[in-house]
């Protein structure tokens, strides 16, 4: 494995089915940029250096399912993102695409869908 120095990047790839839109979701709801886009793929990065969300089309597409279901298309990952304001941060998720999901099992974490339909959780940060 390099080194950053050596030019390693890491991030997540995530399937979706329009990159682009999902990539403008996710760097407006934590204020990153769109680093780069081309048709099917679309990557929006901290900084120039990392870390990264690269988006990438899947052809078939299904939206996985939270919570899960027998036989349905399970969540294989989910971002966590703290909060100061779980109200305020719920709400400006939903402005911006995001569904808060019908089934929420802690009371201190919110648990949405972004357009494309992947879970993803807002965490109060009570420090």
């Amino acid at each position: 494995m390099r080194s950053r120095r050596d030019g390693m990047w890491w991030g997540t790839s995530i399937e979706a089915p329009d990159p682009g839109a999902l990539a403008r979701f996710y760097a407006a709801l934590v204020g990153w940029h769109i680093g780069h886009e081309e048709p099917g793929t679309a990557i929006v990065a901290a900084s120039p250096q990392g870390p990264f969300f690269v988006f990438q089309r899947a052809e078939g597409y299904r939206a996985p399912v939270w919570p899960p279901v027998e036989g349905e298309q399970r969540p294989m990952m989910h971002f966590d993102f703290q909060v100061g304001d779980l109200e305020e941060a719920v709400a400006e998720a939903v402005a911006l695409g995001a569904v808060v999901a019908d089934h929420q099992p802690q009371e201190h974490v919110r648990v949405l869908f972004d357009p494309a339909g992947h879970p993803f959780c807002l965490c109060l940060d009570e420090g």
